[in-house]
């Protein structure tokens, strides 16, 4: 089954313990619709710190209309998004586990609650560096590679498919007119088939569960996002 998330960062260091202080207890209750008594529930629970890590689950009724026999009916679906904080280095990380759309959603609205406002929770970037150099460092098992910020007029992105394709003169060529945005590899040190944006966008294709997910992210990709925000020369 293939497992996506998005990492984030927020713009102060917060412990984890006022974290969970903050969002401890959130709960939001809206009307399904004028006349109707159901209530639509966003919620936070099962909050839990361990070393490094705060944990939760974010919980969002979110109402479906379907048609039956020519008529229209509102379902309420419930929607279970794990999200993870990361203390590291005086620097604080949020792994929201869900496809790009909700996990912004689901971010935003932890910086409502934390900050008050929008804006306290931000995208994490990678260098356009720093990803090349992590596509080098695991190419044999390169998929996919898309470029942005290309030089060419009318060209905006460009993309490879195949195996091998660092070792290839268009994977050179292409390098020299724009930067990777996307990759997809496998992972040297644990084996697995991964997709990276710069906008850390994490996709596994390989069968993997949760822990093994977050263990990856953390370990990995906010390496790298660490090492961007340092600003390092040459990258």
């Amino acid at each position: 089954m293939v497992v996506a998330g998005k990492v984030f960062r927020t713009r102060e260091h917060v412990p984890l313990a006022e974290l969970a202080r903050r969002v401890k207890g959130y709960r939001k209750e809206a009307p399904l619709g004028e006349a109707e008594e159901e209530l639509l529930i966003t919620e936070i629970r099962d909050l839990k710190i361990s070393g490094e890590r705060l944990e939760g689950m974010l919980f969002r009724d979110v109402p479906l209309v379907i048609r039956r026999r020519g008529k229209a009916a509102t379902v309420v679906r419930t929607m279970e998004i794990y999200f993870v904080f990361f203390d590291s280095e005086r620097q604080t990380f949020l792994l929201v586990v869900e496809k790009k759309a909700t996990a912004n959603w689901a971010a935003n609205l932890l910086s409502e609650i934390i900050f008050v406002s929008v804006g306290g929770i931000v995208e994490a970037r990678i260098m356009p560096g720093l990803l090349k150099r992590y596509h080098d460092q695991n190419s044999e098992g390169t998929k996919v590679v898309f470029f942005d910020d290309v030089d060419l007029p009318n060209i905006s992105k460009l993309s490879l498919y195949g195996p091998s394709l660092s070792n290839t003169s268009l994977y050179s060529e292409y390098l020299s007119h724009g930067n990777l945005w996307y990759v997809v590899i496998t992972s040297r040190k644990r084996g697995i088939v991964v997709g990276v944006t710069r906008d850390a966008v994490v996709t596994v294709f390989s069968k993997v569960d949760l822990p093994a997910f977050v263990d990856y992210v953390l370990d990995e990709i906010v390496d790298l996002i660490k090492r961007s925000g340092s600003r390092e020369p040459g990258v």
